[in-house]
């Protein structure tokens, strides 16, 4: 089967590689049929690692995918051959204490689609996953669409933490694809007062036209000055660009008793606050990591049409131009927000 592979730093190569292996009794054998170009396949791809996890060349990236299914294993009763489906990449034991624990995202034997020294990405013809991992997508819901099922999970369990309520306020800081899904997840949940930043323009007036209340480009001028001069002060930030400088802009901007939840991955292995800032106002920090058990209300979200996330698909590349794809998500070129990859698919 073909697969682009990651062959060294801001290399791309097309290759054939090996089939996938038999099925396991609960397993099924998924056609790729898109997939999304992440933020962390940007750092694998221009630096070879996130913090401690170091790419071994050559590997394949990728884990937003859509797909369809090919083959079922013995054991498998809810999916059938044909079925369309969601990907959620993260395949945890459901044995250990964190599983137990009801937090299988931080499964101590967690397997990742396209993290190194766990699982192949999706950026190839075919991938084999659990059962459990496949959400059903219905027929008006495209492959594209599909694929923005895993960065929306994220944005659902990221203001899981805030449990918004009604008159409460927020600040987007990045409005990439992930800071954009967390502005959509909370206009569904009613929130209005949505304040969005962004260092690249063609974002903040995708972010305008999605029903941001004030955007500001921090490039440009002073977020902190001009959102404390109108007398805002969110009850929650929403990091999304693993900024240092927009951690600290947030812990000025929220107001006593405010949380910091903190989604972008940062390149810095350490951030320094000011610890006297914090506890005076007494800000909370989260850290989410990645999601946790809300892919199906995902896919809800977007089959009943509650959001609409089209905006974000800015640019499609064949599996022959994964390089171009990678290239453009990484400088930034040409306004784009989501790109995705048609694996095997063109709709």
């Amino acid at each position: 089967m073909q697969a682009a592979v990651l062959t060294g730093i801001r290399k791309i190569a097309l290759c054939t590689i090996a089939a996938p292996p038999p099925l396991q009794a609960h397993e099924v054998l998924l056609r790729v049929m898109t997939a999304g170009v992440c933020g962390s396949d940007r750092h694998y791809f221009t630096a070879g690692r996130i913090g401690e996890q170091a790419v071994t060349f050559p590997f394949i990236i990728g884990h937003e995918c859509a797909a369809l299914v090919e083959q079922t294993g013995a054991a498998v009763t809810q999916l059938r051959t044909g079925d369309r489906v969601a990907v959620d990449p993260a395949v945890s034991c459901g044995d250990c204490d964190q599983c137990r624990a009801g937090r299988p995202h931080t499964c101590r034997n967690l397997l990742f689609l396209g993290c190194p020294g766990q699982l192949p990405g999706c950026f190839a013809e075919y991938i084999v996953m659990p059962e459990r991992n496949c959400y059903p997508l219905p027929a008006h819901v495209s492959y594209a669409q599909g694929v923005l099922a895993e960065p929306l999970a994220i944005a659902i369990y990221a203001l899981d933490f805030m449990d918004p309520r009604p008159g409460q306020s927020i600040a987007i800081l990045g409005a990439g694809p992930i800071g954009l899904c967390v502005l959509a997840a909370a206009q569904a949940r009613g929130m209005e007062q949505i304040y969005v930043t962004d260092i690249v323009n063609e974002r903040i007036k995708a972010a305008q036209q999605a029903g941001a209340v004030w955007t500001g480009n921090p490039h440009i001028i002073d977020i902190v000055q001009e959102l404390l001069h109108q007398g805002v002060q969110p009850d929650a930030v929403f990091e999304c660009c693993g900024s240092g400088e927009a951690l600290q802009q947030a812990i000025q901007i929220l107001k006593p008793g405010g949380k910091l939840i903190i989604i972008g991955i940062p390149n810095e292995a350490r951030i320094a606050f000011n610890i006297h800032t914090l506890r005076r106002k007494e800000i909370t920090i989260i850290n989410v990591r990645r999601q946790n058990k809300t892919t199906a209300a995902a896919v809800q979200l977007l089959a009943q049409g509650r959001v609409n996330l089209d905006f974000l698909l800015t640019h499609r590349f064949p599996l022959a131009e994964a390089q171009a794809a990678l290239d453009q998500v990484s400088d930034y070129k040409d306004g784009v927000i989501k790109a995705i990859i048609d694996v095997n698919s063109s709709r």
